[in-house]
This record gives C-alpha cells, structure tokens and sequence, in this order.
C-alpha cells in the first residue's frame, strides 16, 4: 500500500538498452542505425560510450514519454497515482483507499 508511483514503474537497467561494450559491438549495425534514424546523430564521430549513453537516454526518454500518455489516459497523476475523481468515478473512492492515496497527490 502506497508504492506504485513513476519511479517504481521504471524497467530494469538491463532492459533499457546495451550495457556492455560487447553487446553494443554484437550488434553495432542495429544500434548504429537507431543511432541514425531515432536519435538523429552520426555515430562514426562517437566513442563507444558515447553511442551506448545517447541510445539509452533516446530509449529512456521514449519510455518517459509513454509514462505520460497512460498515465494521462488511466486519469492518473504524472507520477503515477490515481486522483481521487478518478476513485470517485470508478466507485473505490472508499475512506482507507483515499488516505493511502492522498500523500501521492501533493
């Protein structure tokens, strides 16, 4: 009770993109292209860290994005909580419930 907001909705590190050097050379004309075509940098003028860096934070920065339009449209807070309209609408606007939900909303 009372954990569920924006940080505990966030993947794994692993999941977010190459983590070591051998994955990001594995698989560099992927990541290369994603570089290219998403990001919108040249990646033959970046270190390997520098590719690995901007891909995740194109990556987590997607995911942010995607945070915002479903939590939008649950009728959720930006971090992830329920307002109390939104329990009132659905009917669960019961007096435990608000109070666990009412520190998220300040």
């Amino acid at each position: 009770m009372g954990y569920g907001t924006r940080e505990h909705d966030m993947p794994p590190y692993r999941a977010v993109g190459p983590v070591t050097d051998e994955e990001y050379e594995s698989r560099a004309e992927r990541y290369d292209g994603q570089l290219k075509e998403l990001v919108g940098v040249d990646p033959e003028k970046m270190s390997l860290a520098e590719k690995k860096a901007a891909i995740r934070k194109h990556r987590e920065d997607q995911y942010e994005k995607l945070l915002d339009a479903v939590y939008k449209r649950r009728g959720w807070t930006p971090n992830g909580v329920p307002t109390l309209e939104k329990l009132k609408d659905l009917g669960i606007d019961f007096p435990w419930l608000v109070e666990v939900v009412e520190p998220h909303l300040s």
